[in-house]
C-alpha cells in the first residue's frame, strides 16, 4: 500500500504528459475544442447537475456519484440502482445507468454503468450550397466498470474504465478512458477531499481516418467536501484544471473588468489583476446542501460555475448561466432527485434522478 499511493499519485499528476500524439500538449491550452467526446462532462446525475455540474468529494450512499469519482465507490452502494435523465433543449437527451456491488471476501466496490447521449435522428443533411440532402443521426455513449477499496475506513483508492462510441451521420468514432481516484475522508465523516483525473485515454478510431487522432477531455481536479458539526449543511469547493493554468478565451474584444457572482456589468479597461482573477475564478465550482427533517431526508441544494457563467454570458443581458438548483428526498431504500442547470436566455436543463437499494436494508 505505501509503495502503491506514491505511484497513483504520480499517475494522476503526470497523466496528461503520456497521452498519445499531439494531446500531451494541446491540454495545457486554453480548453475550448481542443477535444472530442466533449458529452463525458455533461452531469450524468441530478445531483451533479444542481451542484454546479461537479461534485466530487462527497462520500455517501448516492451511486450516482461514483460514475464521476470512482473512489467514491462504498458498501453502502451494495445492491443499489441510479437512473438519471436530462432534458435538454430541441428534443436532445442525456441518459446515465449504475448499478454497484461489494464484495465482502476483497472489500472491493464494483459498479458498472452506461451514459447515452441523443441528439436526435432527423437532422438535416445539407452541401456548402444549402441544399437538403436527407437526415441523419447522432449519439454518443460510455459504457463504465469500476472498482474502489477502502483503506481503514479513511483512505479509498478507485479506478472506472470506460469504453466510448460515437455516431454522426453515418461517422464513427472509438475511445478508451480511464478515471482515476484517490479519496481521504477524517474519522468523523464530516470532511473529505479528493483528488481526480479523468477522461485519461485516447481515440482508438477517427471519425475521418485522413485526420489524426483528437484528445479525449482530460482533466484534473481536486475538491474538498465540509459538513458544519452544529448545522444540518455541507458544502464543497471543487478546483478544475489543476494540470493547467489558463482556461480563457482568448477574445482580441473583451473590455470588461472581472466580475463574479452578482454582476456581468461591463466597464472601459481590463487590467492585468482582472484578467487573472477572473482566470482563477474560473477553475472553481462551489456548493452547498441544506439537510431537513430529523433524519436529513429532504435536501435542498446549489451551486455556482463562474467558469460556465463567464463562457455563456451575453453582453447585452444578465441571465442564470453558471448558477444551479435542486433538490433531493432520500430514504434508506430509494431517492428521487431534481437539478436544474441554465445555460441560455431561453431557459434551462432539467435533469431527474432515481437511486433505488434492491437488497435488504
Amino acid at each position: 500500500m505505501r509503495n502503491f499511493l506514491p505511484l497513483l499519485l504520480a499517475m494522476l499528476w503526470l497523466g496528461p504528459l503520456v497521452l498519445p500524439n499531439h494531446a500531451c500538449t494541446s491540454v495545457r491550452a486554453q480548453i475550448g475544442g481542443i477535444s472530442t467526446y466533449e458529452f463525458l462532462n455533461l452531469p450524468n446525475s441530478a445531483t451533479v447537475a444542481a451542484m454546479g455540474g461537479h461534485h466530487i468529494a462527497l462520500m455517501d450512499d448516492d451511486l450516482s456519484l461514483a460514475l464521476r469519482n470512482p473512489a467514491l465507490l462504498n458498501p453502502l452502494m451494495h445492491q443499489r440502482v441510479a437512473l438519471g435523465h436530462a432534458f435538454h433543449p430541441a428534443g436532445i437527451s442525456n441518459s446515465s445507468v449504475a448499478y454497484g456491488h461489494f464484495q465482502e471476501k476483497t472489500k472491493i466496490t464494483f459498479q458498472g454503468g452506461l451514459q447515452f447521449s441523443a441528439y436526435g435522428g432527423d437532422l438535416v443533411r445539407r452541401d456548402n450550397t444549402g441544399q437538403d440532402l436527407g437526415t441523419f443521426s447522432a449519439s454518443d455513449f460510455a459504457l463504465t466498470v469500476g472498482a474502489a477499496r477502502q483503506f481503514d475506513e479513511r483512505l479509498s483508492i478507485g479506478a472506472n474504465l470506460k469504453v466510448i462510441s460515437s455516431q454522426l451521420a453515418g461517422y464513427g468514432s472509438v475511445g478508451l478512458a480511464t478515471d482515476l481516484a484517490v479519496h481521504y475522508r477524517d474519522s468523523s465523516g464530516r470532511f473529505g477531499i479528493t483528488l481526480l483525473a479523468r477522461n485519461f485515454g485516447a481515440q482508438l478510431s477517427q471519425y475521418d481516418e485522413t485526420s489524426g487522432r483528437e484528445p479525449l477531455p482530460y482533466e484534473l481536479q481536486i475538491g474538498i467536501n465540509k459538513q458544519l458539526r452544529y448545522l444540518p449543511f455541507r458544502f464543497s469547493v471543487i478546483y478544475r484544471y489543476l494540470d493547467r493554468w489558463n482556461v480563457l478565451f482568448d477574445d482580441p474584444n473583451a473590455q470588461e473588468e472581472f466580475s463574479i457572482l452578482l454582476t456581468d456589468e461591463a466597464v472601459t479597461g481590463r487590467s492585468a489583476g482582472s484578467v487573472f482573477l477572473d482566470n482563477l475564478a474560473r477553475h472553481f465550482v462551489i456548493n452547498g446542501e441544506l439537510m431537513i427533517g430529523k433524519k436529513k431526508n429532504l435536501r435542498v441544494r446549489a451551486g455556482y460555475n463562474h467558469g460556465l457563467r463567464r463562457e455563456l454570458r451575453l453582453s447585452d443581458f444578465r441571465s442564470g448561466a453558471g448558477y444551479s438548483f435542486g433538490f433531493a428526498f432520500r430514504t434508506r431504500r430509494f431517492s428521487v432527485a431534481y437539478g436544474r442547470g441554465t445555460y441560455h436566455l431561453g431557459g434551462g436543463v432539467n435533469q431527474l434522478g432515481v437511486d433505488v437499494g434492491l437488497g435488504r436494508r
